[in-house]
């Protein structure tokens, strides 16, 4: 195959097809047994200095933010972010110095909320790197050949932008048609870490809503945490198999916390807590505020459950659901300047 040009950017979690599959057969276990595991021995077992991780959700719908939290309790260093959705998860990882290199789709903004102060100084300092760049687009189709087991997806996607030149893809010469078409590289992350509504004891589990690309990124992990909402019986999730968005086979430890993803969304169980977010980015504004946020929310408290009493309890996160509760966009703090 004819390179035609090629991106400059580093190539991060790439694995030779081959070899990673045989790291899955012999590392991966289809057996049905009980994966049931508190959060902080999770972290601990799966998660080392080092590795290549990427969070499932998209922004701040969906982030397994209890293993985030945990990893920054546990002092986890020199970790290499896939930054296709990540919003606050990798803000808050950045911001605590465990992530410092990021492959960036999109990173360092929390939407309309505005930028991630504490990630842009990260990255201004020079104590996090940008690696590489790659569309949303792109990472998706990185995981997708990453589960399908193959070196790379051709695509229509990066040509002809300055995305492409920072990336890791390649523009070749499409053997059949001879027109310029890019390649994609694969990904296989150590780790993936993907909050979901429900599954069994197994890791058989259900995603209400959009998936995004978590499909893709089950299947293209080496380890799976998942956490969830709540873990319920498999003979109900045998009963409607057609809902197991992810099987047990992907899956290497379950972990369940309810109110996981908060402060983020988490579809039609709980809202946004934007006082919350709000407090984050007014904190993280300076490296004092922001040691004076994790203080306070993560190393004051021992783990997920005292967090959310922290935050107001269950209770106060269930009033997030109640649509009359809901703030109307102009009065919400990140617009209101707070």
């Amino acid at each position: 195959m004819k390179i035609i040009e090629e991106g400059q950017g580093e190539l991060v979690g790439w694995y030779d097809p081959d070899e990673h599959r045989r790291w899955v057969a012999k590392n991966k276990s289809r057996e049905l047994k009980d994966k049931r595991i508190d959060p902080k021995k999770a972290v601990g077992k799966y998660i080392k200095d080092g590795d290549f991780i990427a969070s499932g959700g998209f922004g701040h719908i969906r982030v397994s933010m209890a293993l985030i939290y945990e990893i920054v309790r546990q002092g986890i260093k020199e970790l290499t972010m896939a930054g296709k959705t990540a919003v606050h998860d990798s803000d808050i990882l950045i911001g605590a110095g465990c992530v410092n290199r990021v492959e960036v789709a999109y990173t360092f903004g929390h939407e309309l909320r505005g930028l991630s102060p504490a990630s842009r100084r990260a990255v201004e300092s020079g104590e996090c790197e940008v690696v590489a760049e790659i569309s949303n687009a792109a990472y998706q189709w990185r995981f997708l050949a990453g589960a399908m087991g193959v070196p790379f997806i051709p695509s229509r996607v990066l040509l002809g932008t300055d995305t492409f030149k920072h990336s890791s893809a390649k523009k070749v010469e499409d053997p059949y048609s001879k027109r310029p078409v890019c390649i994609v590289p694969s990904c296989n992350p150590d780790v993936a870490m993907i909050h979901v509504h429900r599954c069994d004891k197994y890791g058989n589990a259900q995603i209400d809503g959009i998936a995004v690309e978590d499909i893709q990124l089950a299947r293209a992990a080496r380890r799976l945490i998942i956490t969830t909402e709540e873990i319920i019986d498999d003979e109900i999730i045998r009963e409607k198999p057609w809902r197991t968005a992810i099987p047990f086979y992907h899956v290497d430890a379950v972990v369940e916390v309810p109110y996981g993803s908060h402060p983020c969304e988490m579809p039609y169980l709980y809202f946004f807590d934007e006082e919350h977010i709000a407090e984050w980015l007014r904190s993280s504004k300076t490296p004092e505020g922001t040691e004076k946020y994790f203080e306070k929310y993560i190393f004051g408290v021992k783990d997920h459950d005292e967090y959310i009493e922290l935050v107001g309890g269950s209770d106060n996160i269930q009033k997030l659901h109640e649509i009359e509760n809901y703030e109307r966009p102009m009065s919400a703090p990140w617009l209101r300047g707070d």
